[in-house]
């Protein structure tokens, strides 16, 4: 089963948090943690990830926090989740180009590369003002709608 982790889904709630607020609204770790029940120094630490990746942007002073690096509609669902899990793939055989013991009788990798893609595709496609909004957030993606 494909499953994001904590990290991921608290990266998003955080982000779809701050999407929510005025642009250049900054919201600290603490305010962000409280609201949903997110432990606070995990989250913290999952913010300064989305900051060096540039997902955000670190306010320091008096009314410091995080902001958006951009606005909500330019930043991608699949850009938060790579900004904390890394290169998303359903298995390694679709990045990894070194051969397994299964190369050559295998029939899956070409079509689980392009699930994967179909995956990257979808996630890329929504953007965190879509998340943010109070409709139903739908996508299209080779006819069909997520």
């Amino acid at each position: 089963m494909l499953k994001l982790s904590k990290k991921a889904d608290y990266a998003l709630i955080a982000v779809r948090h701050l999407a929510q607020k005025p642009l250049a609204t900054a919201c600290s770790a603490k305010e962000i943690a409280r609201s949903y029940g997110i432990p606070t120094e995990l989250l913290a630490k999952i913010l300064q990830k989305l900051s060096k990746n540039g997902v955000l942007v670190s306010q320091h002073g008096t009314n410091g926090g995080y902001v958006l690096a951009r606005h909500p509609r330019e930043i991608s669902a699949f850009e938060v989740i790579r900004a904390i899990e890394g290169p998303l793939f359903i298995t390694s055989c679709v990045t990894d180009k070194r051969e397994c013991g299964q190369m050559t009788s295998c029939t899956i990798r070409e079509p689980l590369q392009r699930v994967n893609e179909t995956l990257v595709k979808a996630l890329s496609a929504v953007s965190m003002s879509s998340l943010s909004s109070d409709g139903p957030g739908l996508v299209q993606i080779d006819g069909g709608l997520l």
